[in-house]
């Protein structure tokens, strides 16, 4: 693969020039691992792509060559989806952030895929519109890893993910090709190929260009924050909320140690003593917000709130998002290494898990700290350790995989935003069958033949194309127990 490598740099230099492609190992190492840290790979190549163009070419020689392919944007994914193959080349997005268009009109901006979710909403805002997808990294992370992740973000629960908020993309094939899908219009006839790319992963090409949905900034907002002796008594108000038939903006929960963290690290006031507390905004016309505010408040104090703080302008309202927007950082105060992890559950088993979680905590001397989009039961269990300590390290994963098998024995997922990547690969065979992720990799197949995209990511042993799924019987005479 060595020769392969050298001959992909010197064709690369020539056509995109010396500064584009780096070889040099000690730079290369600058991209050994996105935001989950304990995953490290050096890639063998890495190039700065600045245009699609240069994108393409970069995909064209990989795939004459056979050499392995992985795009990476601003490198704060949580599952390694991003993390580099050791002998391909890592394809840097991070160059590519212009905002192509902003549409108000039509409702649609058009942008290269390393513009930051947060640059795209400030550029709306001063016309009356937003990005609505808002994940706590949206002031670093890029849209084009939005779209890989299929990421959500705190307003998830009324505005959706990413996938209800792209139209078209403009996408670079495996074989170095490029292609537009879908549009600016609401929805094109023939297959979902839009909806199929994004989530995916960067196992079906390169992302080089997203059209997506602006949405018009609401009348009025109104945040609260209501603290709870126990993560029990906030989950019974989240239900009574979306019982009521309310669909908040956002309903956030952070338990204490979540709340320790982040008074540690932004000190954000949140009530002392709370066994939890939640964080519930409502928007929309004002003569409909106040009523449901008003419902909500209602109902926090009667699930035994024993504080509710009223946000009473766009400073109080910073204040109380500052806590949980920082959670995930802010846990390095109290912890030297943590695992974000990334479940999904019911919401009306939120109780019954979060005890779970405890006693698993418990009894394994391993402690989680809890925050989570309560609203659609996207737990983010940080599970804390220190790698320094023997045993710890693997004690920390053991936990987080039995979080993740609490979470499908609930008749949940082993991920809800943050993707499957390198992290939970190994995990999807207890959610899914054999056959159904046969008829997965088929898809994958039909983009990328040659397994060039992002390989050894999302499924535990991939199929290579061309074989056909089959169940096996017995085992093999070479002794291998796992075919695809």
């Amino acid at each position: 693969m060595l020769v392969e490598i050298e001959a992909l740099a010197a064709r690369l230099r020539a056509q995109l020039g010396d500064a584009a492609v780096i070889t040099d190992r000690a730079q290369r190492r600058t991209y050994e691992c996105d935001g989950l840290t304990h995953h490290r790979v050096v890639p063998a190549l890495v190039v700065l792509a600045d245009t699609t163009a240069a994108v393409a070419a970069t995909v064209k020689e990989c795939a004459a060559l056979g050499v392995p392919f992985v795009a990476r944007g601003s490198g704060t994914g949580l599952s390694g989806g991003a993390l580099p193959h050791a002998d391909g080349v890592l394809i840097v997005m991070s160059r590519m952030r212009r905002i192509l268009e902003l549409d108000i009109e039509g409702q649609r901006a058009v942008v290269e895929p390393g513009v930051i979710n947060m640059q795209l909403t400030n550029a709306a805002m001063p016309m009356g519109y937003y990005f609505a997808p808002d994940p706590s990294s949206q002031q670093v992370c890029s849209i084009g890893g939005n779209v890989a992740e299929n990421s959500g973000g705190a307003h998830c629960l009324k505005y959706g993910f990413t996938t209800n908020h792209v139209t078209g993309l403009e996408l670079v094939t495996p074989e170095g090709d490029i292609v537009e899908l879908g549009g600016k219009a609401p929805d094109t006839p023939g297959y979902d190929l839009v909806g199929a790319l994004v989530g995916s992963e960067g196992t079906l090409g390169v992302v080089t260009g997203v059209t997506v949905r602006l949405t018009r900034a609401p009348e009025d907002v109104r945040t609260l924050l209501a603290a709870f002796d126990s993560t029990d008594s906030a989950g019974t108000a989240v239900s009574a909320i979306i019982g009521a038939g309310v669909i908040p903006a956002a309903i956030e929960m952070m338990d204490a140690l979540a709340i320790e963290a982040a008074e540690a690290a932004v000190h954000c006031g949140y009530p002392p003593g709370a066994g939890a507390v939640l964080i519930v905004e409502i928007d929309g016309p004002r003569s409909d917000v106040q009523h449901v505010f008003d419902q909500v408040t209602g109902l926090c104090q009667a699930a035994g709130a024993f504080e509710i703080r009223i946000a009473r302008d766009d400073e109080e309202r910073a204040l109380i998002w500052r806590g949980r927007k920082s959670a995930f950082a802010a846990v390095g105060r109290i912890s030297p290494d943590y695992i974000v992890q990334d479940g999904v559950v019911p919401r009306t088993s939120l109780p019954r898990v979060l005890r779970s979680i405890a006693e698993l905590s418990e009894r394994s001397g391993v402690r989680v700290a809890n925050v989570f989009h309560a609203g659609d039961g996207n737990l983010h269990p940080l599970v804390l350790f220190d790698e320094r300590r023997e045993g710890e390290a693997e004690r920390a994963e053991e936990v987080s995989g039995a979080i993740l098998d609490l979470c499908i024995q609930h008749g949940g997922s082993i991920t809800g935003e943050h993707g499957v990547g390198s992290d939970k690969a190994q995990y999807m065979p207890r959610m899914f069958t054999d056959e159904d992720l046969d008829t997965m990799q088929l898809l994958r197949c039909a983009f990328d033949p040659d397994s060039l995209s992002n390989p050894g990511k999302v499924f535990p042993t991939p199929r290579l194309c061309g074989e056909r799924p089959r169940k096996q019987q017995g085992v093999p005479a070479d002794g291998v127990a796992e075919v695809f």
